[in-house]
């Protein structure tokens, strides 16, 4: 078997059939179980109800605990440890429970909490978020939302990338009235494609910086290891590993209200001679991501096994 990545996905990826090619498996229910008791409530059943599944105080949690889910089904198939992690946003946090520098209950006590301080920091403010995308080789697609961003925004208002996602999407957020009257300005300027997000919370914008205050007290009262002893995590807000707790606080309440550097994560990872990506958890968001940024390079494998059926497959073609 070959070095490879593990990448956990974050909010977004979540669907109503999310646990279905799952359920045969022992070690995936006895996880979703364990959570369930954590939360409070049965990870099964809410799911199943939409309102809820996409509500932020559940979503964040559930997510968490798929994905943990699935990465125990993922180890009890295979005996070689992945080389380097990333989780995109809230899949930041499965990866560090993943890599053992925070535990399942404190994570999913953690993310709760989280997703409150989110809402919370949105009072009083109308947000939103919005993903700009191109195919133009031309157009340096980074440049030209970082300037339109800095242009339409006033003392008042404004909007921010907050996801570098690839060399063609960018996704930016902050004030909803600005979130929508900006789609004929990035179009104006060259972008065909821009795309209203169905959400309210400007994620990783600086709205976030109340929840970022709120979780640096949460995080230095929780038990974090080092990541020295395990596999490393590069971490959303600069693409570098942290081996302190000290650093791993940091990054954590920076992310929250700063751009999530996800094109610069996995080009990082691939000049360290990772050719082999798989994603765990619900979804392909991140394979798909993961397409756009490794275009072109040979030997590239980059898989989800969001369906039990696939795992085999993968473990075969790496």
């Amino acid at each position: 078997m070959n070095d490879y990545a593990v990448l956990f996905p974050g909010q977004g990826s979540q669907n109503k059939n999310m646990l279905e090619s799952y359920k045969h498996s022992d070690i995936f229910n006895q996880s979703i179980d364990k959570s369930s008791n954590i939360l409070g409530y049965n990870i099964n059943s809410t799911v199943l109800d939409e309102s809820k599944l996409n509500d932020t105080l559940y979503t964040q949690p559930i997510m968490v605990a798929t994905s943990i889910a699935i990465w125990d089904v993922w180890l009890s198939k295979i005996d070689k440890t992945p080389l380097y992690a990333a989780g995109h946003s809230l899949g930041e946090y499965t990866a560090l429970v993943a890599n053992g520098t925070i535990s399942l209950e404190n994570c999913l006590n953690l993310v709760s909490e989280r997703a409150k301080f989110m809402v919370d920091a949105m009072t009083g403010v109308d947000g939103g978020m919005a993903a700009i995308m191109s195919n133009d080789p031309e157009l340096h697609l980074s440049d030209t939302v970082e300037t339109i961003c800095r242009e339409i925004s006033n003392d008042n208002e404004f909007i921010e990338p907050v996801n570098y996602n690839s060399k063609n999407q960018i996704v930016i957020a902050g004030h909803k009235s600005l979130i929508d009257s900006c789609e004929s300005i990035f179009k104006a300027n060259g972008i065909k494609r821009v795309v209203i997000l169905p959400v309210s919370v400007a994620a990783h914008s600086s709205i976030m910086t109340s929840c970022s205050n709120k979780l640096f007290k949460l995080l230095n009262n929780i038990d974090i290891y080092d990541e020295k002893n395990s596999f490393p995590i590069l971490h959303n807000v600069d693409a570098s590993k942290k081996a302190s707790k000290v650093d791993i606080i940091k990054s954590l309440c920076d992310q929250v209200c700063n751009p999530v550097l996800w094109e610069k994560t996995i080009t990082k990872m691939f000049e360290n001679k990772i050719s082999n990506y798989i994603e765990i958890g619900p979804g392909k968001v991140l394979s798909g991501l993961n397409s756009k940024i490794l275009a072109g390079r040979d030997g590239i494998i980059s898989k989800s096994i969001d369906k039990f059926e696939s795992i085999n497959e993968v473990i075969g073609s790496i």
